[in-house]
């Protein structure tokens, strides 16, 4: 189907002209264009462009004397901070690739993805360094270097603050100690942003089998600029080692939400996510934008830092945005200069936007993306006249959306029929890491099979009606059911199981596993629960878990997930 432009936004371009650069030359653009300018507020640190710049300059060379080259993939197992973002781009800097590793990862888990990426050089955090520890002397990690968020504070604030630097673990290398020896100046690494490799990011893909999603430099580059061109207007321009704008005749900045180099966000979106690392972190860096960096979500926190900072905007998914409406002081905060508000990864409720609605006078813009196309292929236009509830809007620049036949990705499907969502794009990646019949399945002539099921209005917005992967979406988080009915399955009393969600307004989709045990075999549900809770990552666990005679199947003996989601609505959850 054609592209639809009809109800296109004003000033923004349909085609972009992106250039062709490595993923750190961002944050030098925006050193040389705002240098003096925060780039990140964290805990008890103010950190300009240029100091990021410089910074991460002096972690490149760490890194590259060391023993790190080209090609070589470096975890990250920390939650935001100042640290993160150093460690980001020096590493990138450095020619390596990023392999985002979450905190939140059982060990079972941690060790597949560090071993699977054939991670060599670690970077995590002291207070979170239990359960990295017993993981690494049985993976590729030759060296580890840890940080410690006590760092971020002032030498003679130490006193009033409860975190403490903890002792440097044997055999580790101190993060802070490493930037402060070395001198600024980065390797000279020979980069081909089109070709090579810059993140190394896991997801369960359609199938929920864990996969490392390869995307490129240029891949980065161009979904940050779909966005910020997308949410400011104009055109890419490039000169001089700086990006920059060029808005259509009669434009102005102020008729966009957000202005380069002028915007303050509040960032909890965690940058160990898809989401968080090129939209809160590189897309934000960009666009000259201060971020107020935290490294967990506290709604009380979160509402007094709109007005400590004067923030123009904040962001994230929907489940984030229950507990600021419900809290005491969102009444009482002033959010008179919040311009932006964006929304991913779950439908946004019609209450909770109208709320949100009443309260500023910017915008609310619901997107659509998955870690295959980088972050994001689809957004709502950034105004409120634009705006479609249910809907994630239209295909950002350079970006083709086609719906088709589920059982026949050639069959093309009208306006209005609901079928699979097929995205082609510069922002679709280069493929699955060492899986290259896995990446033959899901991308055909360019074109990337979502897994989700959706539709065309006649206007060309689309709407996702339901995931064909059964992917759960809980507080934010990719939950795959068939992860968590492995873990289940592990346990010897247990026949075959399956997981499906509780809509929950709150959390977003809650696991209910419905287990059918072996013959003859006894053990209790709480028994279950506990066994494969401990199994799994904090954000995967199951909260309800049923055993029952035998789970509905087909004639085909497929189970028949529909009639368990009918059941699990049905449920009380604590």
């Amino acid at each position: 189907m054609e592209k639809n432009y009809k109800c296109w936004p004003t000033g923004v371009c349909k085609n972009l002209d992106y250039p062709v650069i490595p993923i750190p030359q961002i944050l030098k653009s925006s050193a040389l264009n705002w240098p003096d300018r925060n780039a990140i507020i964290f805990g008890g640190t103010e950190i300009t462009f240029r100091e990021l710049d410089n910074l991460s300059d002096r972690f490149a060379r760490a890194l590259y004397e060391m023993g790190v080259r080209k090609g070589d993939r470096v975890g990250i197992h920390l939650p935001n901070s100042t640290q993160f973002a150093i460690g980001y781009y020096g590493l990138l800097k450095a020619g390596a690739v990023f392999v985002p590793l979450s905190p939140l990862l059982a060990e079972r888990e941690l060790h597949f993805q560090l071993n699977d990426a054939g991670v060599e050089t670690f970077i995590g955090l002291d207070l979170l360094f239990a359960t990295p520890q017993n993981v690494l002397p049985h993976t590729p990690v030759k060296r580890t270097i840890i940080v410690s968020l006590a760092d971020c504070y002032p030498p003679i604030s130490a006193p009033t603050k409860a975190l403490q630097k903890m002792p440097l673990p044997e055999g580790t290398i101190d993060f802070t100690s490493l930037v402060a020896e070395h001198d600024p100046e980065p390797p000279e690494v020979d980069i081909d942003p089109i070709s090579d490799i810059a993140h190394v990011a896991y997801t369960g893909g359609t199938t929920g089998t864990p996969k490392g999603v390869m995307v490129t430099h240029y891949n980065v580059v161009v979904n940050c600029c779909q966005f910020f061109y997308w949410f400011g207007g104009g055109q890419v321009t490039y000169e001089n080692g700086r990006i920059g704008r060029q808005l259509q005749e009669g434009d102005k900045p102020e008729n966009h939400p957000t202005r380069p180099g002028a915007e303050v966000i509040l960032v909890v979106v965690p940058w160990f996510h898809a989401m968080g690392v090129v939209g809160y972190l590189n897309h934000l860096i960009l666009g000259g934008v201060t971020s107020i960096v935290y490294p967990r979500f506290d709604p009380g926190e979160y509402l007094t830092g709109i007005n400590k900072y004067r923030a123009t905007a904040f962001g994230g998914a929907p489940q984030l945005f229950v507990p600021i409406v419900e809290h005491p002081l969102y009444k009482e905060i002033d959010m008179s200069e919040i311009r932006l508000v964006v929304s991913g990864a779950a439908p946004i409720p019609q209450y909770l936007l109208e709320n949100l609605l009443e309260r500023i006078p910017g915008v609310v813009c619901e997107a659509y993306g998955l870690s295959e196309c980088t972050m994001g292929c689809s957004c709502n236009p950034p105004s409120r006249e634009g705006y479609r509830l249910g809907s994630v809007g239209l295909p950002l620049a350079d970006t083709e959306i086609k719906i088709v036949d589920p059982e026949n990705d050639e069959k093309e499907l009208p306006v209005g029929e609901v079928g699979e969502i097929l995205i082609k794009g510069p922002q679709v990646m280069k493929g699955y890491w060492n899986k290259p019949e896995e990446t033959a399945l899901v991308l055909k002539n360019g074109w990337l099979k979502s897994g989700d099921l959706g539709k065309f209005d006649e206007d060309g917005y689309l709407y996702i009606v339901d995931r064909k992967k059964d992917m759960l979406i809980y507080k934010g988080y990719n939950v795959y059911p068939r992860d968590l009915e492995e873990v289940i399955n592990e346990h010897p009393a247990v026949a075959q199981s399956a997981v499906v969600g509780k809509k929950d307004d709150r959390y977003g989709d809650v696991p209910i596993a419905f287990v059918e045990l072996v013959s003859g075999a006894s053990v209790t549900e709480s028994e279950l629960l506990d066994y494969a809770n401990a199994r799994l990552a904090k954000y995967k666990k199951i909260r309800v878990l049923k055993i029952v005679e035998q789970l509905p199947a087909s004639a085909a003996g497929k189970v028949l997930r529909r009639e368990l989601r009918d059941l699990a609505q049905e449920m009380e959850i604590d």
